[in-house]
């Protein structure tokens, strides 16, 4: 497998009017004086886009949607395009979420269409994968995520148009984290998934990123964790100095 340059996304989901955006200035002096070897993106709301692209500008910092609707257009009320979150300054968006597919009801078919959307946009699909705790304790994990890799990565797929979140959603915003071996484990099963999905050349170039509970204090630990290529990081991303943090596990080349 080639060295992969890790990502770590911050979804600061549904937070953040504009004064949310001193975080983000905040964020970005911090990097301008300490830079890491990692990409950096932040996925503010959508009304929150347009300013954040301004506020950003000349840094390292990308931007990203949180969600994306399948069709590039039309009379879909209270949806964003993916082409219209490429045009307020977006170069990923995230899809298939945990929270999209249980508060919305977004099955791998509607995730692959977003994915989809997103590469006809030109933006990085963010594909979210991850069991219940349910799911965990009736040891189904590798199913699941075997299902959902499946059914939501498209077959044009490749490492520079998509990365892969594990976030097993018992996790989320819990406090509970599984231990490194268990993620080993699963981010193993992913890039083995992704050998039979794409191919052996582009499966070991993707980017698989852990999420769930990511925050200061496991930092180190999760990101050390092999086929682990970075993370998506949700609340500890809305303050520039908890982010700032966990992409210190960055700071001397790579995740010690």
């Amino acid at each position: 497998m080639t060295a992969i340059r890790p990502l770590v996304a911050g979804n600061w989901k549904m937070n953040g009017l504009t004064a949310q955006l001193a975080e983000l200035q905040a964020l970005q002096d911090r990097l301008a004086g300490h830079p890491v070897e990692a990409d950096v993106l932040i996925c503010p709301p959508a009304t929150l886009l347009a300013q954040a692209r301004w506020a950003s500008r000349g840094s390292e910092i990308a931007l990203g949607g949180q969600d994306c609707h399948p069709l590039q257009s039309g009379a879909h009320t209270g949806d964003i395009s993916a082409e219209i979150l490429k045009d307020a300054g977006a170069t990923a968006v995230i899809v298939g979420h945990s929270e999209r597919r249980t508060d919305h009801g977004e099955t791998d078919a509607v995730v692959r269409a977003k994915a989809e959307a997103a590469h006809r946009a030109g933006l990085i699909a963010i594909i979210c994968v991850g069991e219940t705790e349910q799911e965990r304790r009736d040891g189904k994990t590798l199913d699941i995520v075997k299902r959902q890799l499946r059914g939501s990565v498209p077959a044009e797929s490749s490492a520079t148009n998509t990365v892969i979140a594990y976030e097993p959603v018992w996790a989320i915003g819990s406090g509970l984290t599984p231990t490194p071996e268990d993620v080993a484990e699963v981010h193993g099963f992913i890039r083995a998934e992704l050998v039979q999905l794409l191919g052996a050349r582009e499966a070991g170039r993707l980017r698989i990123l852990y999420g769930g509970s990511v925050k200061p204090a496991n930092a180190k630990e999760l990101l050390s964790v092999k086929d682990v290529n970075g993370a998506l990081v949700g609340g500890a991303s809305l303050k520039a100095g908890d982010f700032d943090e966990i992409l210190s596990v960055y700071r001397g080349g790579k995740a010690a």
